[in-house]
């Protein structure tokens, strides 16, 4: 389904609560899709059409120690340290929003700055299902 340049979509045919938007980042037509499932998050993000790196993102809690998040590539590249950042930033954020749903992010970007991995998160988190 077609959505225009920095637009929102939410709910459609589709059987499981899920918003796509398409939206311009670093001169980079960027496509995202959110969806919850029930156990667990699935956010795919691409600027080249296909599925790119693919992270799993949980919180790990305990009664003795602060929680910790563990975030780990599962298809990919393994050497990029941003990617994982962006993984972990957005667990965070589901983890502080009261969800304990873990996180499956699919990152297939053209630039893998600072600057345009925030505007991701950004993008993911205005949008967000939790």
């Amino acid at each position: 389904m077609e959505t225009p340049a920095g637009s929102a979509q939410a709910g459609g045919r589709f059987p499981l609560p899920h918003r796509s938007l398409s939206l311009d980042i670093k001169g980079n037509k960027t496509d995202i899709v959110i969806s919850r499932y029930e156990d667990n998050f699935l956010v795919i993000v691409t600027q080249i059409g296909c599925m790119g790196t693919i992270l799993a993102a949980k919180k790990d809690e305990s009664v003795f120690s602060d929680p910790t998040y563990n975030v780990s590539v599962l298809f990919g590249k393994r050497d990029e340290p941003l990617l994982l950042a962006c993984a972990r930033q957005l667990i965070e954020h589901i983890s502080g929003s009261g969800s304990a749903r873990p996180l499956v992010i699919s990152l297939g970007l053209k630039d893998h700055s600072q600057g345009t991995l925030k505007d991701v998160v950004s993008a993911i988190v205005d949008n967000r299902l939790w």
